[in-house]
């Protein structure tokens, strides 16, 4: 990190222009999807998570998961992991890179994730989760923070985990407002995650089903939380950054995209992904993000079918325009 940038968390205060950030999201992330959210308004975000044993061996798909350019700033990195030595080694594979914030992923509900004990399974075992957490605190260059659940099953010892996260030294904790038991079903339990804010003396940010600005109004105000961390309400929808901005302080909701904006940011997103991917990967890693920018506009069925054979980059541009003139001119979905 260079001196003269500031730095996103000091002495247990968040240094950010409007408190909201964007989620580490496995396979969705990547520069081409940061890039667009940070030009609809996202200040801070996340590269994709990296697992620490494949960084520590210096891997290459892992260290392309971490791609970044100067515009890209402030930048998080998240690792997920298990083992002390490989956290640390993966840590040295860091240094030289510019990022402002190390965060540990204790969050993850994916079986293939928690049947190796790692992400929420770290839940269960509060003394490894510890320790682990020390072991970032001691050796990171920036600022370490961590990401949680309320618990594996039940949210009675969600206090008990975020205080055991402050014990060992970091700097902030990232709540998702659902136990691993959950997933991402359920309701987000706003009480559990006001009760954390009011044991801790850390920043608290929290993460739950944040799909517009008024769910981002009702978070914050019912948790108490110092900033949200948005994931799925991002994906097809980058502009909800400027909308949970406008609301905060106190201005007009910003209109909704029309289907020309709409457009505009696929075939623009979809040439980062050609940037990125290479032009021969490009239409079918753009295929999922075509389905989010669509949803809501009627009868856009047959055209999410052609888009899901759509196999190279002409083929996705042709689906693109399609898309605007089903707009009819533009007119809002």
């Amino acid at each position: 990190m260079t001196p003269d940038k500031y730095c996103i968390l000091d002495k247990g205060k968040l240094n950010l222009a409007y408190p909201v950030i964007l989620a580490p999201l496995a396979g969705i992330s990547a520069l081409p999807f940061r890039l667009i959210n940070r030009k609809a308004g996202c200040i801070c975000a996340f590269a994709e998570m990296v697992h620490a044993r494949s960084l520590s061996y210096n891997n290459i798909k892992t260290r392309e998961l971490l791609r970044t350019v100067p515009s890209d700033q402030p930048l998080g990195v998240q690792l997920l992991g298990n083992e002390p030595y490989y956290l640390e080694k993966a840590l040295e594979q860091l240094e030289g890179y510019d990022y402002d914030i190390l965060d540990f992923n204790a969050a993850c509900p994916e079986r293939k994730v928690v049947v190796k004990g790692e992400g929420a399974a770290l839940l269960k075992d509060l003394h490894l989760f510890r320790q682990l957490l020390e072991v970032l605190v001691q050796r990171a260059a920036v600022p370490v923070t961590v990401k949680i659940r309320l618990g594996w099953d039940s949210a009675g010892q969600a206090c008990d985990i975020a205080r055991a996260a402050e014990d060992a030294g970091v700097a902030a904790v990232f709540v998702h407002g659902r136990t691993r038991a959950q997933g991402y079903s359920g309701k987000v339990n706003y009480k559990a995650i006001a009760g954390i804010k009011k044991s801790l003396r850390i920043p608290v940010i929290a993460s739950g089903d944040i799909f517009n600005a008024s769910l981002a109004q009702k978070m914050l105000e019912e948790t108490g939380a110092d900033a949200l961390l948005v994931a799925r309400g991002a994906f097809g929808n980058p502009w909800i950054f400027r909308e949970i901005y406008a609301l905060l302080n106190k201005e007009p909701l910003p209109q909704r995209p029309e289907i020309n904006e709409i457009a505009d940011v696929m075939k623009e997103h979809f040439h980062l992904c050609g940037d990125y991917y290479g032009r021969g990967r490009s239409a079918v890693r753009f295929r999922i993000f075509f389905v989010w920018y669509t949803r809501g506009v009627p009868g856009i069925k047959a055209l999410r079918s052609k888009v899901m054979h759509a196999a190279d980059e002409q083929s996705m541009l042709e689906c693109i325009e399609e898309f605007r003139e089903k707009g009819q001119g533009g007119k809002n979905p």
